[in-house]
């Protein structure tokens, strides 16, 4: 700016009035000062507006599996919001491991970002609470905010298990087992709970044999209903964590011969793009992926804004999507 006000024989003030657009400078002297800037190709320094403000003008995004197009449409939903607000997204994926998860928000700490968005924490409570406390703002995805001082979005994944368990039972299914995801998944956990409040409700006993954590992918999903039904061979509906998890399902009951949904219905959980290509089509629980991201980042940016959210929470409905694979 200092070369840039030498060039063009005007105060350091005066650049910096017409860069940041304000007023107070006619029209000859601001077209001089931007002639300038074109021909020296200036550009403003990140770094030091930073210093100045207080601000970076990024935030930071932990997703579990960037790969999963769940996340990616979240993440879509989250860089699109901070765009038309000016804002950089800095992304990291932790591959499901805790331990890079920890790595990702200390680093995102130490490169200032204005606020953090944390998608589908693996991490235990006290190790998550310890991480957050260096953080000033900070909002939660698919977890309660509870005493973290942070917001938090979900979608409402209770209710959604309830409407796809319900749906098997009408459907004169007894033996209905769940492929529950990972242990740590918040999500996992309140499926779960909608899944056991269904089966009380219906008069159906509890079998804990018939739940099976595994890893949020097809491939997990494929050994776990490999296992489960090699266990269980009675088993005539299977509720899957999310739909990768199902479409694993689907292949292993074709390897095993096994017609769906003639044999045993299967339904996922997200409603992601490939739900609907499968054969047959996977009956799901809609989520809205990308208005999760939308609304995380204007929970973050009300506060960075100095509108106080401890502990709020927005919970998004989801909606029951009946396929062909459990009709």
């Amino acid at each position: 700016m200092a070369d840039v006000a030498r060039e063009a024989g005007v105060s350091l003030m005066t650049v910096s009035r017409v860069i940041n657009e304000k007023g107070d400078v006619s029209d000859d002297t601001r077209q001089r000062v931007l002639t300038v800037v074109e021909r020296m190709d200036y550009r403003p320094s990140g770094i030091a507006r930073s210093l100045a403000t207080h601000r970076t003008g990024t935030i930071g995004l932990v997703v579990p599996d960037i790969s999963n197009p769940f996340f990616a449409d979240v993440a879509r939903g989250v860089a699109d919001a901070a765009y038309l607000e000016n804002y950089s997204v800095f992304l990291c994926s932790s591959d499901e491991e805790p331990e890079r998860e920890l790595e990702f928000v200390a680093s995102l700490e130490e490169k200032r970002v204005d606020g953090l968005i944390v998608c589908s924490s693996r991490l235990p409570r006290q190790d998550l609470t310890v991480a957050l406390t260096r953080h000033t703002n900070v909002v939660l995805i698919n977890r309660r905010a509870n005493d973290l001082g942070a917001g938090a979005v979900l979608a409402d994944d209770e209710a959604g298990a309830r409407m796809i368990v319900e749906h098997f039972v009408r459907r004169g299914h007894k033996n209905i087992a769940l492929l529950a995801g990972p242990s740590a998944s918040y999500s996992g956990k309140a499926r779960l709970s909608g899944y056991r409040s269904v089966l009380e409700t219906s008069g159906i006993a509890w079998q804990p044999d018939l739940v099976r954590h595994c890893a949020p992918t097809a491939d997990g999903g494929a050994e776990a209903a490999e296992a489960l039904l090699t266990e269980r061979p009675d088993i005539t509906a299977l509720f899957c964590y999310n739909d990768l998890v199902a479409v694993g399902a689907l292949r292993t009951c074709t390897s095993r011969s096994l017609e769906v949904p003639a044999r045993i219905a299967i339904a996922g959980f997200d409603d992601i793009a490939i739900a609907a290509l499968v054969n047959p089509p996977l009956t799901t629980c809609r989520v809205p992926r990308y208005d999760i991201g939308v609304q995380a980042n204007r929970l973050l940016l009300n506060q960075i804004n100095s509108e106080p959210c401890n502990g709020c929470e927005t919970i998004l409905p989801v909606e029951f999507v009946v396929r062909a694979s459990a009709p």
